[in-house]
């Protein structure tokens, strides 16, 4: 390897550049040139990269300091070794501070020459090695940074007493925390309030290998987060796998250094398990009031039968007649509430018809105008509105039920507005919600009163949620 070096020796006596040309050929290096003036030196160092330059500061044309800043600027990894007759402590100590390897000083030794210039071309290999070392250390840097800051995970180091050495850039993301302003702040600074008892366990645990610690932790998301601003959300559902760190393999006399680990969130995942056991409790809510309808069924049929018996006995100008004709409106009632407990239980499979809503909708304000004297109730239809296919019990609820609703939230009164159109929706409208392009017919509903909150608003379609305390009725 040494053999394969190049070698520039330049110096003003001819005599001196072969002999030291000789030494070095002998010695086993192959490649050696001299020069015996500065700009000569220069010419060959412009065609070509040596390892190792033999300067003389003493040149007839130039000083040898001249050269050296030629090398610094165009061969920087170039080592130079001075050679002079007239060495002084302050020359040397020149040569040193513009980037000299080492000089010697005239007469000297040819071990001595051959050591310093062997010493110098293993520095440069070594120099050289390093670099390429730091090269590759930090391209791999690189590549793991950006796996890491590319991770839909967060990836975390703590030090021993728990405080954030590094945090993945995505924790802004999820949480709005800014990651540099968590480095140094200790994990309890994103852990949700309830679960500090748990994140105490979590963190300071120093399993290691297969034994490393997971589980689930809330996290705290950041008031000022942008993300956030339009909900509620207080904290996202993470699940955390948390590792030791040590100097040395895990042993009784290894030091704990900190720990790592990786928070992946899984608050979206949560919510549909959360959805799906909803989803499985309806389904049997279905099934078990399916059965409950059924059997309510016959029992109302059975009355229904005993009435009209008993009508067919009394006269209907006797004051029982009404009573009995009462009973069957109740029972019909009855029969209607179970038709669409069966609805329910048979995912709504309902009685869907061609229906006029403008109809259905004047019967209903007709009749809820009746109980609900302090409701002004306006109304704006429109002319040939569309023919739907709805099932009108399932409607005429859906109204009773609004309007019920719109009547609490106008306690002391006010005005209740209904109104319908007929509605085309294009290519444009479907690709912002999710529906159908057709004809439609749309219907407005607004109140005076109170209005819900964004919590509220969230749930209204969810089955069987109401904000009524027991014993004041479902809502909707």
């Amino acid at each position: 390897m040494l053999s394969a070096s190049k070698i520039l020796v330049v110096d003003d006596e001819p005599r001196m550049c072969d002999s030291l040309k000789l030494l070095l050929n002998n010695s086993g290096y192959e490649e050696v040139q001299v020069s015996n003036n500065g700009h000569e030196a220069i010419k060959c160092l412009a065609k070509n990269a040596f390892d190792l330059v033999f300067l003389d500061i003493v040149l007839p044309d130039m000083d040898g300091f001249q050269v050296m800043d030629y090398i610094n600027q165009q061969h920087p990894d170039t080592m130079v070794i001075i050679i002079t007759g007239h060495v002084s402590m302050q020359t040397a100590l020149r040569a040193l501070r513009r980037g000299a390897y080492d000089y010697i000083k005239k007469p000297f030794e040819p071990e001595e020459l051959l050591a310093k210039g062997k010493n110098a071309i293993k520095q440069k290999m070594l120099t050289c090695e390093n670099r390429s070392i730091n090269g590759k250390l930090d391209l791999s840097e690189k590549r793991y940074r950006y796996l890491i800051q590319n991770s839909p995970d967060i990836i975390y180091t703590l030090d021993n007493k728990g405080n954030f050495t590094f945090i993945s850039d995505i924790v802004e993301y999820l949480t709005g925390f800014k990651a540099k302003q968590l480095i140094g702040k200790h994990y309890t600074t994103i852990i949700y309030e309830k679960d500090l008892e748990k994140a105490n366990w979590f963190f300071n645990e120093r399993r290691t290998d297969e034994r490393v610690s997971h589980g689930e932790l809330r996290i705290k998301v950041c008031n000022g987060s942008n993300r956030f601003e339009l909900c509620e959300i207080k904290y996202l559902t993470m699940e955390l796998k948390s590792t030791g760190m040590y100097d040395r393999p895990t042993t009784e006399d290894s030091k704990h250094l900190g720990t790592y680990g990786i928070l992946r969130d899984i608050t979206d995942r949560k919510r549909l398990e959360v959805q799906l056991q909803h989803a499985q409790r309806l389904e049997s809510l279905g099934t078990l009031s399916g059965g409950i309808a059924h059997d309510f069924n016959n029992l109302l049929m059975a009355i229904q039968g005993n009435i009209s018996l008993m009508l067919l006995d009394v006269d209907s100008s006797q004051p029982s007649h009404q009573k009995l004709k009462n009973i069957e409106t109740y029972i019909q009632r009855g029969a209607n509430l179970t038709k669409q407990l069966l609805g329910f239980a048979r995912e709504g499979k309902y009685e869907v018809k061609p229906t006029d809503l403008n109809k259905v909708i004047k019967n209903q304000n007709r009749m809820f105008g009746y109980t609900q004297k302090q409701i002004n109730i306006h109304t704006k239809y429109e002319e040939n509105l569309w023919t739907v296919e709805v099932d009108q019990k399932q409607m005429e609820q859906v109204l009773l039920n609004l309007y019920i609703n719109a009547s609490q939230a106008m306690a002391v009164g006010g005005d209740l507005y209904v109104r319908t159109e007929n509605f085309i929706i294009d290519e444009d409208y479907i690709k912002h919600y999710h529906a159908r392009s057709g004809r439609y017919v749309r219907i407005y509903v607004t109140d005076t009163g109170i209005g819900m909150n964004k919590a509220t608003q969230q749930r209204i379609f969810d089955p069987f949620f109401t904000t009524k305390e027991i014993g004041k009725g479902t809502g909707l």
